[in-house]
């Protein structure tokens, strides 16, 4: 099946991915209430496997599945074929593949009867080093970074930024393909505000455009530190309004430029990638 044209699976407000075990629908409007931008329903590790049947069926029976991502198990498990036997029956289009390769991926778009937007979900050493030839296949809207597994996989403890390297060379290449920002992974603890809030500036600062939440209470921060600063939309204007004269100025002791204009220009637009 041919799947190339559809890139771009949310639009950049997308800050927000909150995962939902597919195995508890009394959760699933909740989520959709939660002020997530978009509801991830969880059949992979969030569910046991006695209940991945029940919860395929809860899936296709919601109302709002048309408006959810669903993440199906590994491309090379047991479950992968009914899952994908789902997605098809009840006319879901927006899927998270986990540990996305090439071959995995080619498995998924051969069992679809329809355009379907695919979130490649990075988790592995070997997904990381076909990352070109995944955000240029033409197949995946998004790229994910799934740390916690990525980190077992390479053998990284990740407790502060271990993992930033393959944090930035995942925007790179999402850069570089044309897809949307990526998708930072998730932090475990929902408790800790500080360190939470570091977490997801450090995902900001490194160009991702949004954060996976395992916890409703991190929604609200997600979605507010996407945005641009008061400081950084002030500092924008500023720019905009000294460019106006045409010629080589100054702000703050600072040139300014193309670069640093179009900068300006994203911040203003609500798609800043790189902190100010």
């Amino acid at each position: 099946m041919h799947n190339r044209g559809h890139r771009r699976m949310s639009s950049p407000l997308s800050r927000s991915f909150l995962f939902v075990p597919a195995s508890r629908p009394e959760r699933f409007d909740k989520a959709a209430t939660s002020g997530a931008h978009q509801v991830i329903l969880d059949l992979e590790d969030a569910v046991a496997p006695a209940d991945k049947n029940a919860a395929r069926g809860s899936i296709a029976q919601w109302s709002g599945r048309t408006d959810a991502v669903v993440r199906v198990n590994g491309a090379d498990g047991p479950f992968f074929a009914a899952d994908m036997d789902m997605i098809r029956r009840a006319g879901v289009t927006r899927l998270m593949l986990p540990k996305a390769e090439p071959g995995a991926l080619n498995r998924v778009v051969g069992l679809l009867d329809r355009p379907c937007q695919i979130i490649a979900l990075i988790e592995t050493v070997r997904g990381y080093a076909e990352l070109r030839s995944i955000g240029k296949s033409g197949l995946v809207s998004q790229l994910a970074f799934g740390n916690l597994d990525f980190g077992i996989d390479a053998g990284v403890t990740e407790t502060a930024q271990e993992l930033d390297p393959v944090r930035l060379q995942i925007v790179l290449e999402s850069r570089l393909a044309g897809l949307a920002p990526p998708i930072d992974g998730v932090t475990t603890s929902w408790t800790d505000a500080a360190a939470f809030g570091a977490a997801v500036g450090r995902a900001k600062a490194l160009g991702f455009g949004a954060k996976l939440c395992i916890h409703p209470a991190q929604v609200k921060p997600v979605n507010d530190a996407f945005l641009p600063t008061a400081d950084e939309l002030d500092w924008a204007r500023r720019v905009m309004e000294v460019a106006k004269a045409g010629a080589a100025v100054a702000l703050d002791g600072k040139m300014i430029d193309a670069p640093v204009i179009r900068r300006a220009e994203l911040i203003l637009a609500g798609e800043v990638r790189i902190a100010t």
